[in-house]
């Protein structure tokens, strides 16, 4: 069966009779993303390697596009995703790929510190301070570190699995460094109200780690390697995924014109 198809199916079934009351009452989409999880589309882009669908940016934009027609929440909780697996895909290790593939794992952003809202206005911060520039600290002690934070904008914020984070370098002098955070690591705290952001029912809010311990394996690429993932990744995904779902986005950034934080990494 074609991704197309399976997504025909699950859109027709599974997020178009339960669309008015994710907006209407902000639940959370927990069966659509089941029940696209079941039908590999949460790991459509995954490596079949791995078990996955082996498609790339095209196919997930169009999953976007495609979905955020019936349903806006599960569109975003896509996009967030999409992009999350795209740096999962490039960084992580073979366990996460496969519970991705499977299905059994939703992935979500925790990259923004501030908000990007009021940036069309131009008296907001820039792409650049949001996701270029954390300010989150990690401290390694052993094979553990704690991360600090309190990310914004995180979709599915409670409901995701597992977070792609984002910190400074523990000892690399410039650059960031990013995490894969399992949604299950003690204290991490999402508030019981969600803030306005985002689509309702995608459940976009802040997740505060005060800190959050993970492995040092959780790391995801090399320390302060993170500015490039975020720059050729990231960056690429989650606009043209925006732009697929029709929301208002962040202005297009090209990842050679980017002016990068004083001292940060050059590209390669």
């Amino acid at each position: 069966m074609s991704y197309r198809t399976a997504l025909s199916e699950v859109l027709t079934s599974v997020v178009g009779p339960v669309a008015e009351a994710t907006a209407v009452q902000g639940r959370f989409p927990r069966g659509a993303v089941t029940a696209l999880g079941r039908a590999g589309l949460l790991g459509l882009t995954v490596s079949t390697g791995f078990g996955g669908g082996g498609r790339g940016l095209p196919e997930a934009a169009d999953v976007v596009a495609r979905t955020a027609r019936v349903c806006p929440a599960t569109a975003a909780v896509l996009q967030s995703h999409y992009t999350a697996v795209a740096v999962i895909e490039a960084c992580g290790g073979p366990w996460t790929r496969g519970e991705i593939a499977a299905g059994r794992h939703l992935a979500s952003l925790a990259l923004a510190e501030s908000e990007w809202e009021s940036e069309a206005e131009g008296d907001g911060p820039t792409v650049e301070t949001q996701l270029l520039v954390p300010r989150s600290v990690a401290t390694r002690s052993g094979e553990v570190v704690a991360l600090r934070a309190r990310k914004q904008r995180v979709v599915a914020a409670g409901e995701a699995d597992l977070y792609v984070w984002s910190s400074r370098p523990l000892t690399a002098p410039d650059g960031l460094t990013l995490w894969a955070v399992p949604a299950h690591a003690p204290d991490l705290f999402v508030p019981a109200r969600p803030g306005a952001a985002g689509p309702r029912g995608s459940a976009t809010s802040t997740v505060f780690a005060d800190p959050v311990l993970v492995p040092a394996e959780a790391m995801l690429g090399a320390d302060g390697g993170g500015l490039d993932i975020v720059l050729r990744t990231v960056l690429p995904w989650l606009l043209e995924l925006r732009a697929a779902a029709g929301t208002r986005r962040p202005p297009a950034l090209d990842p050679g014109s980017v002016r990068r934080p004083a001292g940060s990494l050059a590209a390669s």
